[in-house]
């Protein structure tokens, strides 16, 4: 992971939307404050698409993508994409799995859940679960005293074992059944959505992010950025960040968010210095 400070101005110049996780990117213990917020609303003022990719349910989802300076919302770890058409006052929902799968997930999850209750002291169900549609969030330090990494471990083994997909955030195990992450419904909001192919235009977004549930958008985006704590996972995770922010949660992402704008607004000024030069 190479400082922030080290990514070429010319490519943050060209930058054209920023996919970012939530929590603990966007948030600092716990809270989404006003800077981070700000920072959201001066890259969609400034013409970039704002995509959140979250592990968060699909009610909180709704409310981002209805409320919050964001293009749409990817949730539940690539379960879904909810985005809201403001003059149409319309929500699209593009879920990678009919109704009766989840359905079916669902009654799987429910097993998952009684085993670690059962065999995972301390652990709870996330107090989000019943906002959820795809996945379960089990809650290893949010709102339960934190547990440590041999208990988290044993969390992820129970979903494997059970056939389910399992990933680590930095405050729940989130698990499914489906061959999906954040990843393959980036690609898709990207091309439904925002129009492009993200395979081939990879290098015109950034993703930001904190911890293992990311890697697979830290592997795939050239010009990723951790916050600061992602280095809380570093050896845990299979693929890291580029470039890495000085500052930890929502304060790391407001230094991403101002790099772009700045190298953007020096873009804009160049050229338009060129403009008026005499020919």
């Amino acid at each position: 992971m190479k400082p922030l400070s080290s990514m070429p101005v010319n490519v943050l110049a060209a930058i054209r939307g920023v996919f970012t996780d939530i929590d603990d990117t966007l948030t600092h213990e716990g809270r989404l404050e006003a800077d981070a917020y700000g920072a959201l609303e001066r890259l969609k003022q400034a013409g970039l698409a704002v995509v959140p990719i979250t592990g968060r349910p699909a009610g909180w989802c709704d409310m981002v993508a209805r409320f919050w300076p964001v293009d749409g919302i990817v949730g539940e770890n690539g379960a879904f994409y909810f985005a809201y058409d403001h003059k149409a006052r319309r929500m699209r929902r593009r879920y990678i799995q009919d109704e009766p799968t989840r359905a079916q997930g669902r009654a799987g999850l429910a097993k998952i859940a009684a085993r670690v209750l059962k065999e995972v002291p301390g652990a709870a169900v996330a107090s989000d679960q019943l906002y959820r549609e795809s996945d379960l969030a089990i809650d290893f330090c949010e709102d339960v005293p934190p547990l440590d990494e041999k208990a988290v471990e044993r969390i992820v083994a129970i979903f494997q074992e059970e056939g389910a997909v399992a990933k680590v955030s930095s405050i729940h195990v989130n698990g499914w059944f489906g061959d999906y992450d954040k990843l393959t419904m980036s690609k898709l909001f990207a091309r439904e959505v925002l129009g492009c192919d993200l395979v081939a235009d990879k290098a015109d977004y950034v993703y930001c992010g904190d911890s293992p549930n990311d890697a697979p958008m830290f592997g795939f985006f050239p010009n990723a950025c951790g916050v600061a704590n992602v280095q809380d996972f570093v050896g845990r995770m299979e693929a890291l960040p580029a470039y890495i922010a000085n500052g930890r949660g929502g304060a790391g992402f407001v230094e991403i968010a101002d790099a772009i704008l700045a190298a953007g607004k020096s873009s804009v000024l160049s050229v338009n210095h060129h403009k008026s030069l005499p020919r």
